[in-house]
């Protein structure tokens, strides 16, 4: 049942990868007011109108679990979203690992969302130094490579299976959504942090 959970879950990531590469969409962080059939509505992070989305009938729940530094080993295949220092080193914001049968999901380097000269790297781990300062990964994808320092305090999450029943009042939710010539919004998949957990990204 778990390998089987493991692989719908990469499928579902990777349909999404491929959705967002092939349509314009927005990204929403926001916090779940309802769930009504299949319309979320979800007020932004910071404020703003709340936004309405209509999740697909196909679309799929998936969960954000915390994670520890520790559970990342040479060969692991993450993801993170960091800063571009003005020496041009990266600082990590976050660090979020993916299922070994997402291997390759979303692979390369490019500009990211989550503030100021933000990066977003998604790759197999090489070496990790650990200093007082935090730990370095180097981070490999096709084509290049990245130093990445993750300070103490970045958060650390995993993917998992999820289900709308996460989709309650007060949870913190991150989506991708199309937005179609009427102005409607419509999404594939929804993020959710399990248990309260803010998605970092």
């Amino acid at each position: 049942m778990i390998r089987n959970m493991t692989l719908t879950l990469a499928a579902i990531l990777s349909m999404s990868t491929t959705i967002a590469l092939a349509q314009s969409t927005t990204r929403i962080r926001g916090t779940v007011v309802s769930l009504d059939g299949n319309t979320l509505h979800v007020t932004p992070n910071g404020g703003g109108v709340e936004e309405a989305i209509a999740l697909s009938p196909k679309g799929t729940v998936i969960a954000l679990v915390p994670a520890k530094l520790s559970d990342i080993t040479a060969g692991s295949f993450i993801g993170t979203a960091a800063t571009t220092q003005p020496d041009g080193s990266l600082v990590a914001k976050e660090v979020h690992i993916f299922p070994e049968s997402m291997r390759g999901a979303g692979e390369g380097h490019r500009e990211f969302d989550l503030g100021p000269k933000s990066t977003m790297t998604n790759g197999t781990v090489g070496q990790e130094v650990r200093s007082t300062a935090g730990n370095t990964l180097t981070v490999t994808y096709k084509g290049g490579e990245k130093s990445i320092v993750v300070p103490p305090d970045a958060p650390v999450v995993m993917f998992a299976p999820g289900d709308k029943a996460m989709l309650v009042p007060g949870a913190h939710v991150q989506l991708q959504a199309r937005k179609g010539d009427d102005g409607t919004l419509t999404a594939e998949r929804v993020t959710v942090g399990k248990d309260g957990l803010v998605p970092p990204m």
